[in-house]
């Protein structure tokens, strides 16, 4: 007598996966085993770079406070100790913001601060 093996399962398994994989490149998205290590292999960069996007944002942020800062002739750093001493609360992602798309407003926070 043959083993049991649940073959509608097993193929389901695969088909699932291989489906999640579509749109890659050579073997990744049509051989079994290498498709499962790439799938597998993207969902850990996912899970790592739902962290790493919010360093970068913040690091942008800064680049581009900074920038808008040395144009009213202070740096990145005085001007975040001048906002903290003035005890204005604006995070950085709204003061990037501000500094890309109202400059009026920006220089408005900066002549309260000095």
């Amino acid at each position: 007598m043959p083993r049991s093996v649940n073959h509608v399962a097993s193929r389901a398994k695969r088909k699932k996966i291989l489906k999640l994989t579509k749109g890659q490149y050579g073997a990744r998205k049509n051989v079994w085993t290498v498709a499962k290590n790439s799938w597998e292999k993207g969902l850990t960069y996912a899970y790592r770079d739902r962290k790493a996007k919010k360093r970068s944002f913040r690091a942008l942020w800064i680049q581009r406070i900074n920038a808008a800062a040395r144009q009213e002739n202070l740096s990145y750093s005085q001007l975040m100790g001048a906002l903290h001493k003035a005890g204005i609360e604006i995070n950085r992602k709204v003061l990037a913001d501000l500094a890309m798309n109202q400059p009026d407003a920006f220089k408005a926070i900066v002549e309260k601060i000095k």
